[in-house]
């Protein structure tokens, strides 16, 4: 599955039919004296991504926190958001406890009033071998996740943090630079300098992205690694209409590639490869495109007689402690055409930042960790940031703490480095193991995700960590 980014900045105002959505309202700007070198506000946040924005609108939803300002920094101009009949073709797959904090700000509603595809079920399985493996059914009353096109949920969110009063946006204003709190001194705040002008705050939150400017201020490192892939996405139309509920991803040996519903008819794609081979497939013609997606999906790869060996030893060792065979794959759907101009590419890499904290600092989403799409966990994790670090400083005010105390943003840090940092090595650990058709690696893989196939406990684990 996939999760990735969308630069949208956005106020919108939901209307009429669950089909419609119209109109803009103005932002409201933050009003900056110029005279007045310095302002304070009690949170600043510097990003108005998604990751960013969510974290506005949770910080000002949250009643503990009432009374407490909160400046968000866009550094792009505020513009309309309007729904289009095309579907966009960056989307992010939001699980169940993602959903529940975006239902807990107010943004799932506006979600739900735009538009969203449930996945009931996941299935993946290796081109190099017969091994498979599907997580949930595609008859589950709860959908596992569901994909929501990235524009749609930042508008959502951009309406929720709109909504609290505590919250207030200001546009065209990065961070240029910031002054911490110095040991020693008696100012235990933080001094943000932008293009409108100087601010000050008890917390500044690093939601800008990968390169962060907060996170090189405070001198937190970020160890990262290009994996000289590149994403290709696009929107297909797929052979004929199917109830599609199902998350379909294929681990090729140049990269894995995925189909995630939206429609009836229609699913995105997401097909990591490497940079060379995702700009031939961005020039193909569009009946080529389609052709090598189908390809991509169907083609039968050579079997080594190594792998098929191994594997059938292990059906029959299961068979001999009566563990039932896995059942028969449901086949993925083809592909008719690809939607005119939604083909797009981007660069893959892995990003983590040993420390998330500094006096007066925290890092979010992708400041903090940056991961491969294949599990579909880059945006869950970001969320999961903002749930953990609202919850930190809602606790801090209920103590008597300042929101930027050391011991406070260090709950914050453990408590999602043990759950990031595993899952950061895990989806990397998947990229290296599946990105390659070297026999012992495809008989370690096949006999992996044939186990997890026949071990719902494991199954079970691994959906228990992703969904939170």
């Amino acid at each position: 599955m996939f999760g990735g980014r969308f630069v949208f900045r956005c106020r919108i105002l939901y209307t009429g039919s669950c089909q419609q959505v119209k109109g803009c309202l103005a932002v409201r700007h933050a009003h900056v004296n110029t005279q007045d070198k310095s302002r304070y506000y009690d949170v600043i946040i510097a990003g108005g991504g998604l990751v960013g924005t969510t974290l506005a609108a949770a910080l000002g939803h949250t009643s503990t926190l009432a009374g407490k300002t909160v400046l968000l920094l866009e550094g792009g101009p505020c513009c309309s958001f309007q729904l289009q009949p095309r579907y966009s073709n960056r989307v992010v797959a939001i699980n169940n406890s993602s959903q529940s904090l975006l239902e807990s700000v107010g943004a799932w509603q506006h979600v739900l009033a735009a538009r969203c595809a449930p996945v009931r079920k996941l299935q993946v399985w290796d081109a190099c071998s017969d091994a498979a493996a599907s997580f949930g059914r595609d008859d589950l009353a709860r959908a596992v996740a569901h994909v929501v096109e990235s524009d749609v949920l930042l508008a959502a969110v951009s309406r929720a943090a709109q909504l609290a009063s505590s919250v207030t946006t200001l546009h065209e204003a990065s961070v240029r630079s910031c002054e911490l709190p110095r040991p020693g001194t008696d100012s235990d705040l933080v001094r943000v300098h932008t293009d409108h002008g100087s601010f000050a705050c008890s917390l500044l939150v690093g939601a800008d992205g990968a390169a962060s400017r907060v996170r090189g201020a405070a001198g937190l490192q970020f160890v990262s690694r290009d994996y000289h892939q590149r994403a290709l996405v696009a929107t297909l139309q797929l052979s004929e209409p199917t109830e599609n509920v199902v998350a379909w991803q294929r681990f090729l040996p140049s990269g894995p590639i995925a189909l995630l519903p939206l429609t009836a008819q229609l699913s995105s794609l997401v097909w990591s490869t490497s940079t060379d081979e995702a700009r031939r497939l961005l020039s193909l013609p569009p009946d080529s495109f389609v052709d090598a997606v189908n390809e991509a999906l169907w083609k039968q790869f050579p079997r080594d007689s190594a792998v098929e060996w191994a594997l059938r030893g292990l059906y029959r060792l299961l068979e001999g402690v009566s563990l039932a065979p896995p059942a028969v794959r449901q086949l993925q759907p083809s592909v008719a055409c690809v939607e005119e101009g939604s083909r797009a590419a981007f660069p893959l890499g892995l990003g983590h930042a040993p420390r998330y904290v500094a006096p007066g600092i925290a890092l979010v989403g992708d400041a903090a960790h940056r991961v491969h799409p294949l599990a579909g966990q880059g945006m869950n994790l970001g969320l999961g940031d903002v749930r953990s670090l609202a919850r930190v400083l809602a606790d801090a005010v209920s103590s008597g703490q300042r929101l930027g105390s050391m011991a406070g943003l260090l709950r914050y840090e453990t408590a999602r480095q043990r759950h990031n940092v595993p899952t950061v090595l895990a989806i990397d650990g998947l990229h290296r193991l599946y990105n390659t058709a070297a026999t012992p690696v495809v008989v370690l893989r096949s006999l992996g995700l044939h186990l997890t196939q026949c071990l719902p406990p494991v199954k079970e684990a691994i959906m228990e960590h992703a969904a939170v």
